[in-house]
């Protein structure tokens, strides 16, 4: 881990400056004090990520009753399960007692939960089964006394979950996804691989380096050699533009090549970000893959391969790239000022075999080989962007324009939800 030295004259009133410093200096890249300081760190935590939509698991994950999964987001673990009705319900994993964590396993299957400190029980769905001896007490209240929950909305098969008690909506953001995601038919798709890596770096490092491309043809050459962002618009227009003329066609899905945008300061509501667009690969290459050749049958209801891949924002920290043959999603969590993780989960048909239908190591090699170039380059930024000697440079208007949405709505964010002091 790399360490970092944070500033001991922190103080609200510190950042009240730098914020009205990056206002002076709008389309720049952050001062380094955003990535440095523990108190903007626990003001990101509480008035963004605790508060925005973000993906927890693919519903097949948690199939059977009793079946459950962790969920870790800074310091705080969240359980998401399904009770004996087959419902599904995420809960803090935090016992009303004192506090203990009422599960460790990382995923599993049992009938209850049980704080191992003072024996307290709660069901699947959080609420309480028993809390031992407290019947001396007069005034309690079992039912008062459950896992206190975390909203959570199911979306073609991926599990959605927010702890501010009064979230936007997210279903209505997603339903203009419907067209183009649906034709992948997510709810009947499996998790063919899913993997975390630990960045040594603050998280939005890690998030802003996805959300360009201007380091693509720089740093990424197998990607670069298959994908069309990694150019100026005007230079690839016209394999985008022959794409998307032939897209409904060849897929046989009408409104594969939907797009639509809002996202940031621009959602819906807050943390409520949807968007979709479909881009072109270079002629000759049907997938993401080694050779950009195909992997794995083709997803849902696509009939064929028509160049393009469906990108795609839910929420302001979950993503998918969807080729016609697998899908990649790719969801990022802070976990500590200076560690990310990076969750990828590679989905293929669900009636697919591995071994007979895909090859794990040939389907999910690009992504994988992409990620560890992208904790390299990660890795760098964080130890120049740390430096007292910094100074940011200007974003490009294209490359980067998705990255400057972000840090508008980081900045508002944090302006609007300063402490009083």
């Amino acid at each position: 881990m790399n360490l970092i030295a944070t500033d001991v004259d922190d103080s609200i009133e510190k950042l009240e400056r730098k914020l009205l410093a990056e206002a002076k200096r709008p389309n720049h890249a952050l001062d380094p004090y955003f990535y440095r300081s523990h108190l903007v760190h626990d003001l990101e935590l509480d008035q963004l990520i605790f508060k925005s939509w973000i993906y927890a698991l693919h519903e097949s994950e948690i199939p059977q009753p009793g079946d459950f999964q962790l969920l870790e987001i800074g310091e705080d673990s969240l359980i998401i399960a399904r009770s004996a009705d087959g419902k599904l319900h995420a809960m803090h994993n935090i016992c009303r007692h004192r506090g203990a964590a009422v599960c460790e396993e990382p995923c599993g299957n049992r009938a209850t939960f049980v704080c191992p400190y003072h024996g307290w029980v709660y069901n699947m769905d959080g609420s309480m089964k028993a809390a031992r001896e407290m019947h001396v007490l007069p005034d309690f209240d079992p039912a008062a006394h459950g896992l206190k929950k975390v909203k959570l909305v199911t979306y073609m098969g991926l599990v959605f979950i927010n702890c501010d008690a009064n979230a936007a909506d997210f279903l209505g953001p997603l339903e203009h996804l419907r067209k183009p995601l649906g034709a992948y038919q997510l709810e009947d798709a499996k998790v063919a691989h899913k993997q975390t890596y630990r960045i040594n770096a603050n998280w939005k490092l890690v998030l802003e380096n996805y959300l360009e491309c201007y380091h693509c043809a720089t740093s990424h050459r197998a990607y670069a050699k298959l994908h069309t962002l990694k150019d100026l618009e005007e230079r690839v227009a016209p394999v985008v533009n022959a794409m998307l003329e032939r897209s409904d066609a060849v897929t046989g899905i009408e409104g594969m090549s939907t797009a639509y945008r809002r996202i940031y300061l621009d959602a819906e509501g807050f943390g409520a970000c949807s968007y979709t667009s479909r881009y072109g690969l270079f002629d000759g290459y049907l997938t993401g893959s080694r050779d950009g050749q195909p992997v794995a049958p083709l997803m849902g209801n696509i009939k064929g391969y028509d160049g393009g891949a469906g990108d795609y924002q839910m929420g302001p920290l979950t993503f998918m790239l969807n080729y016609p043959d697998h899908c990649v999603l790719y969801r990022f969590l802070p976990r500590t000022l200076t560690t990310t993780d990076v969750e990828i989960v590679w989905f293929v048909r669900g009636d697919a075999e591995p071994g007979v239908d895909y090859q794990v190591d040939d389907l999910i090699w690009l992504w994988d080989h992409t990620t560890q170039e992208d904790e390299y380059i990660i890795m760098r930024n964080s130890k120049g962007v740390n430096s007292r000697f910094f100074e940011p440079g200007p974003y490009h208007p294209e490359f980067e324009e998705t990255l400057k949405d972000f840090v508008h709505w980081y900045l508002h964010t944090l302006e609007t939800n300063l402490p009083k002091h």
